[in-house]
């Protein structure tokens, strides 16, 4: 089959997840993308333009048996554009994230609009996966409280219809690059990998560590998430009074991150927003113990043996946590060595069987319901 991959919001881990599943897929998958950046515009107003690309690439590779979308962009709009240049091509949608869900602090009512996109592609998608059980259960939860804060003709009683064509399908990873585990020895290296938004909390992270720091444990922090204009600015003070203790503050470019990824005994996460955790997993791959908040989607990553040991609950939880692996690295190396096993179903090998099925049961059954036989997509 000829897959269009829509790819509105081009940057980070739905760059990484768009090229992995193209690398990975039997089927030949077409990239239609925008710059990764003005994210708001790019959910909201992407899909002229976005029209205008996939047409171009009709014209180029030939029509899509299929459109894959990620959530950054308003699909219902781009159907609506694209229905007389390309008839009758299925749909489907991959929620990398939501805006329905979205920590509130600090948003406005107006932005409760992209909450409002988000549901409405996924109504017009024909079948629609999330990355993984959380999400899927947390955005359909949230979904009629959202609907119910506009004035009348609920959209409520679609919401069960909705989530019955929905799916889950882990985010693919790229994680054979981190072969084969590197030896650690010497002091903790305490990896945070996360964007510098509110949202991954890196305050919180930084405050943790100072607590850490400053009840004498020898730890080396590496501070390799992304960050954008005056991010690192905000938190340069906490990241100086962590002294000689921070051996790494910068986004590392692909080599260098692989290198911090394989030499991080501890990885942590003090997120206060997540769907699935690809630098989690990616840490974890490479042999580092996970720290991660007992909430969002880190449970289904922690199998239920080390939850105590993992899984955490307020800062109190965090430091009591890293002092323990600060002062028995040797044993944190063992926990992580033991879970490395447990992600490895997350790479691209693994799952792209899965997605190509996926987009492949959909095109059948519409060829199905064209020539009378019926039939629609499994769900589950």
């Amino acid at each position: 089959m000829r897959v269009f991959l829509l790819s509105p919001y081009h940057t980070g881990s739905h760059r990484q997840w768009a090229e992995g599943y193209r690398a990975a897929s039997r089927h030949e998958v077409v990239l239609v993308t925008h710059e990764g950046q003005f994210w708001t515009w790019r959910l909201t107003g992407g899909f002229v333009t976005m029209a205008d690309e996939v047409t171009a690439a009709a014209a180029r590779h030939g029509a899509p048996d299929v459109l894959l979308a990620n959530g950054m962009l308003d699909l219902a709009g781009l159907l609506g554009l694209l229905r007389r240049r390309l008839a009758d091509v299925p749909a489907a949608l991959y929620m990398h994230e939501n805006q329905v869900t979205y920590p509130r602090a600090g948003r406005t009512k107006r932005e409760a609009y992209y909450g409002l996109v988000n549901w409405t592609a996924v109504l017009a998608a024909d079948t629609v996966a999330f990355n993984s059980d959380f999400h899927r259960d947390s955005f359909f939860a949230a979904l009629p409280g959202l609907l119910r804060s506009f004035p009348d003709r609920s959209h409520e009683p679609k919401v069960p219809s909705a989530r019955a064509k929905s799916t889950v399908l882990p985010v693919g990873v790229d994680l054979r690059r981190l072969d084969p585990p590197a030896h650690r020895v010497g002091p903790l290296v305490v990896l945070w990998n996360h964007r510098w938004d509110d949202d991954k909390d890196p305050a919180g992270f930084l405050k943790a560590m100072e607590e850490v720091v400053s009840a004498g444990c020898e730890v080396r922090v590496v501070l390799a998430g992304e960050r954008f204009v005056g991010q690192g600015d905000r938190h340069a003070a906490a990241v100086e009074r962590l002294g000689d203790s921070v051996a790494s503050c910068a986004h590392l470019p692909p080599e260098r991150y692989r290198d911090a990824l394989r030499r991080a005994d501890v990885v942590v996460s003090t997120a206060r927003q997540e769907f699935f955790g690809v630098s989690v997993v990616e840490a974890m791959y490479a042999g580092a113990m996970p720290l991660v908040p007992d909430r969002l989607v880190y449970p289904e990553r922690i199998p239920g043996e080390y939850a105590e040991r993992c899984l955490y609950r307020g800062r109190p939880g965090l430091v009591s946590r890293l002092r323990w692996a600060a002062e028995h690295p040797d044993e944190a190396r063992g926990v992580g060595a033991d879970l490395r096993a447990t992600v490895a179903r997350y790479d691209w090998s693994v799952l792209a069987p899965g997605y190509d099925d996926w987009l492949e049961g959909l095109v059948i059954s519409g060829r199905a319901r064209d020539s009378g036989g019926g039939g629609a997509p499994p769900a589950t």
